[in-house]
């Protein structure tokens, strides 16, 4: 008795559902902690060697504290949606139609599960951006490693030193054209990318990219189950229709039946 329960229970579990909540909540993890720790290495960067006056980045760093304080909005109603969905995923699989018996579909059921599918799709859409958006950081940090790259290969090649090799950061438009140094050369640069900051704020601007792609292909993974489970609830609202027409006219039949006999018994 127990190992068939196990196996109902087993059965009743959203599989789909799962792995897309699972690979969501991992997805959103990885882009708002990464994200959240590299942005602060972002500033500490700039602070140290690209922009010494605080009034020249002031504007960024209020920006980047606001981005902070998304991430945590992001990660609370990710971990709500989250669970939302995987519930939804519950009570719309067939499995827990054989669990609990007759399954019965309202038109509230189905409008919800359709605005989960058009929500999902919205977030699916701004989350594509969110991916775009955060490998800008990956570029900009993977400019500055490869001329901090290109430095020691010219060091090693030419007698002549690599001053002339240089970054510009105001020339991305996060610091104004007036700030200073605004751009780092030769060996000061190499020891930018030596420091623990740099090395840090680079690869968990990558993770952070990468949980960001995780997260989009979770929402596709999610639309693709509501798409399927809001077919699902349209079919059985048809079949419970039909059933009700058939359970109906069944029974007007029986009473035809039932009246016909009583009146040939009458008659006889």
């Amino acid at each position: 008795g127990c190992f068939e329960c196990c196996i109902k229970c087993l059965g009743g579990v959203p599989y789909a559902s799962l792995v897309a909540t699972i690979l969501c909540f991992s997805g959103v993890a990885l882009f708002c902690g990464c994200g959240h720790v590299a942005l602060t290495g972002t500033v500490s960067i700039l602070e140290q060697h690209f922009s010494t006056t605080a009034s020249d980045h002031a504007l960024l760093s209020e920006v980047i504290q606001l981005m902070q304080y998304v991430i945590y909005g992001i990660a609370s109603f990710f971990f709500l949606y989250g669970i939302i969905l995987l519930a939804e995923g519950f009570y719309t699989t067939s499995a827990v139609k054989e669990l609990h018996g007759e399954f019965k579909t309202t038109a509230c059921g189905r409008c919800i599960s359709g605005m989960f599918v058009f929500l999902t799709y919205v977030l699916g859409v701004a989350w594509l951006g969110v991916f775009g958006f955060s490998a800008v950081p990956v570029f900009m940090f993977y400019n500055i490693w490869s001329t901090c790259e290109a430095i020691k290969t010219f060091q090693t090649n030419v007698t002549v030193p690599g001053d002339q090799i240089c970054v510009d950061i105001r020339q991305y438009g996060i610091i104004p054209w007036n700030a200073v140094p605004g751009k780092a050369c030769g060996p000061i640069l190499e020891n930018i990318c030596n420091t623990n900051e740099f090395y840090m704020s680079y690869h968990l601007f990558i993770v952070a990219c990468a949980g960001a792609g995780a997260t989009v292909i979770a929402l596709i993974h999610f639309l693709m189950i509501l798409s399927s489970n809001w077919a699902y609830l349209k079919d059985a609202s048809k079949m419970q229709a039909y059933q009700d027409i058939k359970a109906k006219e069944e029974q007007e039949l029986q009473d035809i039946q039932s009246r016909s006999k009583e009146q040939l018994n009458s008659y006889t």
